[in-house]
C-alpha cells in the first residue's frame, strides 16, 4: 500500500480583510489564521503519527509556509520538494476578485458547478486534463518509490487538490457523496490498495 495525504495551505486572509479569489499569479504568504492553520496541521500529523517519506509543495509561498509550519510543528525532519503541477490554476479575469464580483461576471450556477462537479467557469484557464493526467503520472511515481505502507504528504491549493480524487477512477461518485473542494488547512487521504486509489477520508480539518 501507498498513502498519499493532500493538505491545502492555510488561509491568506483573516476575519475582517476581504477575501478574494488567489490564483497563480497572487503569491501572497499566509496571514495569521493561516499560520495556525498550519500548525494545526502540524498536530495533526503528530497526533496520528503520520511520517511521510517525502514531502511536497507548490512553487508559492502559501503551500511552502504551511508545509514549513506543520513539519516544524510535527517534529518531523523533512525537507519539502517542490513541483510546479502543484501550483494553483489561472482564474483568468476573476484573479484577485471578491465572491460578489465573480458572481455578478460569471453567475451563481457557473460556480456551484465548479465547487461541487469541478467544471471549470468561462474565463478561467485550467487545462482540466493535464492537471488529471499530472496527478496519474503522480500517483504512479510515488507507487514506485514508496511502497509497504509509505506515505508522502503533498501541500497544494483548492483549484488543483479537488481532481486527486479521479485516481480513484470513479470521481462522479466522489462528487455525490464528497465536498471536492478541500477548506483550507484541510487535508485529505488516498490509499493504493489491491492496484487502485480508494478514497480514506477527505476535507478532514484539524483543530
Amino acid at each position: 500500500m501507498t498513502i498519499m495525504l493532500i493538505a491545502r495551505h492555510g488561509n491568506n486572509f483573516d476575519p475582517g480583510q476581504t477575501a478574494v479569489r488567489v490564483g497563480i499569479r497572487t503569491n501572497l504568504p499566509l496571514s495569521a489564521s493561516g499560520r495556525q492553520q498550519a500548525i494545526n496541521l502540524g498536530n495533526y500529523l503528530k497526533r496520528y503519527k503520520i511520517h511521510p517519506a517525502a514531502v511536497f509543495t507548490s512553487e508559492l509561498i502559501r503551500t511552502k509556509e504551511t508545509a514549513e509550519i506543520a513539519l516544524a510543528t510535527a517534529g518531523l525532519n523533512v525537507t519539502p520538494l517542490e513541483r510546479t503541477i502543484f501550483n494553483e490554476i489561472d482564474y483568468g479575469p476573476d484573479e484577485g476578485k471578491t465572491y460578489e464580483q465573480i458572481i455578478a461576471r460569471i453567475g451563481e450556477r457557473a460556480l456551484h458547478d465548479w465547487e461541487s462537479m469541478a467544471l471549470t467557469p468561462p474565463g478561467w484557464h485550467v487545462d482540466v486534463d493535464q492537471i488529471i493526467d499530472n496527478w496519474r503520472q503522480f500517483a504512479n511515481e510515488i507507487i514506485a518509490k514508496y511502497p509497504n505502507n509509505q506515505s508522502v504528504l503533498v501541500f497544494t491549493s483548492n483549484g488543483v487538490a479537488r481532481f486527486a480524487p479521479y485516481l480513484t477512477h470513479n470521481f462522479f461518485g466522489f462528487s455525490q457523496t464528497h465536498k471536492i473542494k478541500l477548506a483550507t488547512g484541510a487535508i485529505g487521504c488516498l490509499e493504493y490498495i489491491n492496484d487502485k486509489w480508494e478514497i480514506d477520508y477527505w476535507n478532514e480539518q484539524p483543530k
